[in-house]
């Protein structure tokens, strides 16, 4: 969990200094806003696609296809 931590503050970074290289004024709540928003984007999708692997390899996807198997018939 703290890699993806890491990795969210490490891209919204990126995202923030390349916002400010773009523009010739300074807008502190753009920043801010372009941070929060890049940041948490990363951590959402990092933790969907953590907790899709851990479905998968837990066997709670087998159990959810044998449930529609048996309500079709």
């Amino acid at each position: 969990m703290r890699v993806l931590a890491l990795l969210a503050v490490v891209v919204a970074a990126l995202a923030v200094a390349l916002v400010a290289r773009g523009d010739t004024g300074f807008h502190p709540h753009m920043l801010i806003a372009t941070a929060l928003g890049v940041g948490l984007t990363v951590l959402l999708g990092t933790g969907l696609m953590t907790l899709a692997f851990l479905s998968s390899s837990s066997g709670h996807d087998e159990q959810a296809s044998r449930f529609e198997e048996n309500d079709e018939s």
